[in-house]
């Protein structure tokens, strides 16, 4: 039996992890029981493996729900996203740290430490960075949401460290193409490129098209997930956390490439106003070198034109 837990599984990336987990499983093994946790649900579940278990995983009662029977694996991508956090200090913390905390120390209970994958995030780099960012530069997050991620991994690597855990977090850079508006998401526009030029729609973007940001599909952002929760721990560093690969390129390039592939008159429809703060946060990065990653068996999806193909097809 293999029991996979995932919070925020009704979020973008959760939805794609869990099709993926019903359809694969999880390290060659079949998932035979899918518990997932998210503030409310779509839809009841269509596949009798999966368990809804709905409410805040900040309260201990409803992460108990997930915690009833022993658990293989534990996927936590549920969080307050950075715009949201800094307008709700008080549930920014409670979702993005405390209940982290929460989540991890529930495992003690377990009679074998599962993996716990943790979704941490660029944003504990904060603004101010480097020429070049490596697996070295020390995080300085300028954000609340950022500064909780960054809490959450060191909370990770200690509870590794007291064996309720084999864990790994992994910083998610931008992750594409998320459908819908992006509400409190300063990144939305990332994604939205990609479908307002499918549809042939016009968009104004808060960066200018020189700006560079660091990007991967969300298809390629959920192979990092699974990889992660089946490589051998023995082989992880001591940190247990991992900058994902990602490709680095302009927001006018993607709209170049985008036009491309729909249509050479998409690219007048892309209007630019740049917002200081989004862009020094969001389009502003320098390289990033991620060997240690890419040991690992991380990847990015190789080249823009198969990063657009698999974002718009998850």
């Amino acid at each position: 039996m293999t029991h996979v837990v995932v919070t925020g599984s009704e979020g973008f990336v959760g939805q794609v992890l869990v099709q993926r987990l019903l359809a694969h499983g999880l390290g060659g093994q079949r998932v035979t029981r899918l518990s997932l946790m998210d503030v409310r649900f779509a839809a009841p579940a269509s596949d009798a493996r999966v368990r809804q278990i709905e409410g805040s995983i900040a309260e201990a009662a409803v992460r108990a729900q997930a915690y009833d029977s022993a658990v293989d694996a534990v996927f936590h991508l549920a969080s307050i996203p950075g715009g949201a956090a800094e307008k709700n200090y008080e549930l920014g913390r409670r979702i993005n740290l405390d209940a982290t905390l929460g989540l991890l120390e529930d495992l003690r209970t377990q009679a074998k430490a599962p993996r716990f994958v943790f979704a941490s995030t660029i944003a504990v780099y904060g603004e101010h960075l480097p020429p070049v960012v490596d697996e070295a530069t020390l995080p300085n997050p300028g954000l609340s949401y950022g500064a909780h991620k960054q809490a959450g991994e060191y909370l990770v690597a200690d509870a590794t460290r007291k064996g309720w855990c084999q864990g790994c977090s992994l910083r998610l850079p931008g992750v594409v193409a998320r459908p819908g508006d992006g509400a409190g998401m300063m990144s939305a526009f990332m994604s939205q490129l990609f479908w307002k030029l499918a549809a042939g729609e016009p968009i104004t973007v808060p960066v200018s098209a020189d700006g560079v940001a660091w990007w991967i599909s969300v298809g390629a952002c959920v192979d990092n997930l699974l990889h992660a929760a089946t490589v051998d721990g023995a082989a992880m560093n001591p940190r247990r956390s991992y900058q994902m690969p990602v490709l680095r390129f302009t927001v006018g390039e993607l709209v170049d490439a985008l036009s491309a592939r729909y249509g050479a008159e998409r690219k007048a429809l892309v209007s630019y106003a740049p917002d200081p703060f989004i862009q020094r946060l969001f389009a502003s990065y320098p390289p990033l070198h991620t060997p240690e990653a890419l040991a690992l068996g991380l990847r990015h999806d190789g080249d823009i034109a198969t990063l657009i193909a698999r974002a718009t097809a998850a």
